[in-house]
């Protein structure tokens, strides 16, 4: 049995994008619908949190300083300021990008390239209007590199970086490919199915690989984290208390540890742990998130 922790007695409307900082001992994630970041002092315990001006999906940490993140009207960088006060600066926008659309999953591959894919919020229309994009300071904001996604997920990179995992999480799809990525050029090809997560319990999330190069998957409504290895084959299933879990992320001081966030939005009533942030200890270790580049 693996033991799990609730964080804090906080619940998240759309928790999302667990990330580590090593430097700070501390756990950031965010709440996408109420437009919040939340911080955990691991030492202290201490839970801050701040408000942006639009919602936020996801965050990576960056090399100069302060975080990168995916948000509904481009990328942005963000620096954290005393109280809730958050200094927003929008580095890029996609052409594609448009009003009822945000950025969703993302996070940096091995080389601290910045990758998030965009979504229709209107999620029961169902229409693959999404796209997959790259982000490098050197280059700014590449045009899409996969599209016609209804639901952009499972963004994730194999422990040498040459195989990248996607997801697309809607009931219509509920897929996971992988790919050849070229590590020089960031550009991923051989696209193919990974995992059809039609034949196992809950649609996939957001996702972590650790470091046997196994890929572990949230189980969105089926209240579970599945592991696959690199074949593709399903070894473990972990049972969670939260039924809608949306994504995890590796940290911790040894890279043991795994956050969870979860989703309360829809949850059935007296549902004491939608929208909960846990942590457990799944007997393997991940690796440091790569900093953005730049």
């Amino acid at each position: 049995m693996t033991k799990i922790e609730r964080v804090t007695d906080m619940a998240c409307t759309v928790g999302e994008s667990p990330l580590w900082c090593a430097q700070q001992s501390a756990w950031y994630w965010v709440d996408i619908t109420a437009k919040t970041i939340w911080r955990l002092d691991v030492a202290s315990g201490a839970v801050r949190y701040w408000r942006t001006t639009e919602m936020v999906a996801c965050l990576s940490l960056k090399q100069s300083g302060g975080l990168i993140a995916g948000m509904e009207t481009g990328i942005f960088h963000l620096e954290l300021g005393e109280g809730q006060t958050v200094v927003e600066k929008r580095l890029a926008k996609p052409d594609a990008l448009i009003a009822g659309m945000r950025f969703n999953d993302g996070r940096c591959d091995r080389q601290g390239r910045f990758w998030s894919g965009t979504m229709l919020m209107d999620n029961p229309a169902a229409r693959p209007q999404g796209h997959l994009y790259r982000y490098t300071l050197e280059e700014g904001i590449s045009q899409p590199v996969v599209s016609e996604l209804v639901v952009q997920n499972g963004l994730s990179w194999s422990p040498d970086g040459r195989t990248l995992y996607l997801s697309d999480s809607h009931v219509s799809r509920q897929l996971i490919w992988a790919f050849d990525y070229d590590t020089e050029t960031g550009m991923p090809s051989n696209q193919r199915v990974f995992v059809d997560m039609n034949a196992y319990p809950g649609r996939p999330d957001g996702a972590a690989v650790d470091s046997d190069g196994c890929y572990w998957i949230c189980g969105n409504d089926e209240a579970c984290l599945l592991r696959f290895t690199p074949a593709g084959k399903l070894d473990r299933k972990i049972d969670l208390p939260m039924a809608k879990p949306s994504m995890c992320a590796f940290g911790g001081a040894n890279l043991d540890t795994l956050l969870v966030t979860s989703i309360a939005a829809g949850k059935a009533e007296g549902d004491q742990w939608a929208g909960a942030v846990v942590m457990l200890r799944p007997g393997v270790t991940g690796f440091p998130e790569a900093r953005f580049r730049g």
